[in-house]
């Protein structure tokens, strides 16, 4: 007959091997180390979040069994949970534990959970809410920048479009349109879209990684791209509001061809 500790041990792994795969840690799976455990165990379950392994209101596991699950201390995982808090994706009681907040709750401005939201299945989302805010934003932001940015904004906007033009790789691209929007925004002179642009930045680069390759003439990007920086050089804002539509436009069939 076992003893009551292997009957415990017994129980303990039947109650394992029951468990979902989200929620399962993988035979070899990549250890957390280092001072940073927390931060990476917050990306590893805020992932698990956005993607939809945990749908909203689901009561996720305790401390202990997070700490057994990833093989880290107790003390990591109650800072990931508070991490994840702070994002609101999730909201938490004593007695009760942690939960996942309803969608429209996260913070979809935060870096993190931008990058996770880009990994999301339903990528096709992601990708059109991105274009619905710049079409939102960026019109207006150009004609702002073409009234009010200085010399050394327009410089930083004209270089990174001359570095977009001049990219050996589809990665060096995407960095330079990248940098060529956020400069636009930053030129506007409008204190609020500064912070804005610099934490949608994954965003766009999710974005631009996914339609540079959908659009099959490259040049005729470049040119839309130009375009937007002449007028602004030239300080004619409605011109740069219309070639930023444009441009847009030309994104919006990208995204429309990986549909077809």
């Amino acid at each position: 007959m076992p003893d009551e500790k292997s009957s415990k041990r017994a129980d303990r792994v039947k109650a394992q091997a029951s468990q979902s795969p989200a929620v399962m840690r993988k035979a070899g799976a990549a250890h957390f180390a280092g001072a940073s455990v927390h931060v990476s165990l917050a990306g590893e379950i805020g992932l698990r979040i956005v993607r939809g392994d945990y749908p909203p209101g689901t009561i996720l596991p305790n401390e202990a069994r997070w700490a057994e699950i990833f093989n880290v201390s107790r003390s990591a995982v109650r800072e990931a949970i508070k991490m994840l808090m702070a994002k609101s994706l999730l909201a938490s009681r004593p007695k009760i534990g942690s939960w996942v907040e309803p969608k429209e709750r996260w913070n979809l401005l935060d870096r993190d959970v931008l990058a996770w939201y880009a990994t999301a299945p339903d990528r096709e989302a992601f990708l059109r809410t991105v274009q619905e805010f710049r079409h939102i934003i960026e019109p207006e932001a150009s004609a702002f920048a073409a009234m009010r940015r200085s010399d050394e904004q327009m410089a930083e906007i004209s270089q990174a479009c001359r570095e977009m033009g001049e990219a050996l790789s589809l990665q060096e691209r995407i960095r330079a349109d990248t940098r060529f929007h956020l400069a636009i925004l930053r030129a506007s002179g409008n204190d609020l879209l500064v912070p804005l642009g610099v934490l949608i930045e994954s965003a766009l680069d999710h974005l631009f990684a996914f339609t540079t390759q959908q659009v099959a003439d490259q040049r005729q990007a470049q040119k839309l791209h130009e375009a937007i920086e002449k007028n602004i050089r030239l300080q004619r804002p409605t011109a740069a509001r219309n070639a930023v539509h444009k441009l847009l436009e030309n994104t919006d069939d990208g995204i429309g061809r990986w549909r077809r």
